[in-house]
């Protein structure tokens, strides 16, 4: 790229000539830069394909009792199963932890998931719930006994 010879600095940078500090798209205080698709290495949902809602909890299984030990898994990886240690965790609260997209955290978990190293409970839909009035009249019943 060549210089402005208008200005005399290069078009590309806001503050003077190209030079490779100055040229940096990032901060000094952003730290490590990686891109969300890096850490899925570009996959967008897990090969286990099951469905991660946002209240859906992880809790690690016995398996996982030293994450950091399996050289297989990415640093994000044991990071999810050691915040899972101490009591189960949402995917919202795993992004939110990780400061990661929930897309991004559902990959990671569904490979946990696949590793057998975790285990998501869904949350009951409402449609299964049984229906409030049902268990009153159940509860009165009970009291006319």
């Amino acid at each position: 790229m060549s210089a402005d010879p208008r200005r005399g600095r290069d078009p590309g940078t806001p503050d003077g000539p190209a030079d490779p500090q100055s040229s940096r798209w990032y901060d000094a205080e952003a730290g490590p830069v990686v891109r969300p698709y890096a850490m899925t290495r570009g996959r967008t949902i897990s090969a286990s394909r099951q469905r991660l809602d946002l209240i859906a909890l992880v809790v690690p299984e016995p398996a996982a009792d030293d994450p950091g030990r399996d050289q297989t898994l990415a640093p994000e990886h044991v990071t999810i199963v050691e915040l899972c240690s101490d009591r189960p965790q949402s995917i919202a609260e795993l992004a939110a932890d990780l400061d990661l997209p929930v897309g991004v955290v559902r990959v990671l978990v569904g490979d946990l998931v696949e590793d057998a190293l975790v285990h998501v409970t869904r949350p009951v839909p409402p449609a299964e719930l049984p229906d409030v009035n049902i268990l009153r009249e159940v509860i009165n019943g009970l009291r006319a006994l």
